[in-house]
Parts: structure tokens; sequence; C-alpha cells
């Protein structure tokens, strides 16, 4: 498991969508599993699934990511899963960090 947390400002939609393309176009066996997007007062919250293939695991692996806003001030946190095969401990983490890696350089142009 790998994990990335940032404090970010600017649109919360913008944001969202620049973050779901990256994400979709860093591989081409990546899919968007399934999300939501709520409101609770003047905060906005997404939450979304990915999966892909990991090519250097032979396996695959799902990324959650967690985009919460209010106003221009936004917090993500995304973890990754899966990737060992291993059955009591993780042997491999290369697909998990490969995945959390397109996000983070995604981030890092914003």
């Amino acid at each position: 498991m790998a994990m990335l947390e940032r404090t970010l400002t600017g649109n919360f939609d913008q944001v969202l969508r620049t973050l779901d393309q990256a994400i979709l176009n860093g591989s081409m066996s990546a899919s968007y599993e399934d999300g939501t997007v709520y409101t609770m007062g003047d905060v906005r919250c997404a939450v979304r699934m990915y999966e892909r293939y990991s090519y250097t695991g032979g396996n695959r692996v799902a990324l959650c990511m967690t985009l919460t806003g209010q106003g221009d001030q936004l917090r993500l946190t995304a973890i990754t899963a899966g990737g060992s095969q291993a059955m009591f401990f993780k042997l491999n983490t290369w697909g998990e960090e490969a995945f959390l890696d397109t996000l983070t350089q995604a981030i890092d142009k914003l």
C-alpha cells in the first residue's frame, strides 16, 4: 500500500477533472471503477476508485482518491492497494507506487 496526501489551492471541479484525466491517460489499462461527489454545506467531497494492470508486477492494482474542498482550499488523499503476489505479506509494491506516481506528477503540474 502506498499513500499520498496533499493540500492544494484551486477550483474543485477543475482539479478533479485534471487528476481524473491524468490517472486515466497514465496507463492504457487504467479504468474508472466507481465514484461519487457530494456536498455538505459549503464542503464538497469526491471519492473515486480506479484500477489498472501493472505490467511490472503482473497483477492489478487499485487507487482510491478522495478530494475534499471548501472554497478554493482542497485536500487530496490517495491510497493504492493490490499489486502483491504473496499470500501473507507484500513482496512487491512496484505497481502501486507507479500508479501513485502518475497522480503525483499531475499534482506537481497544478
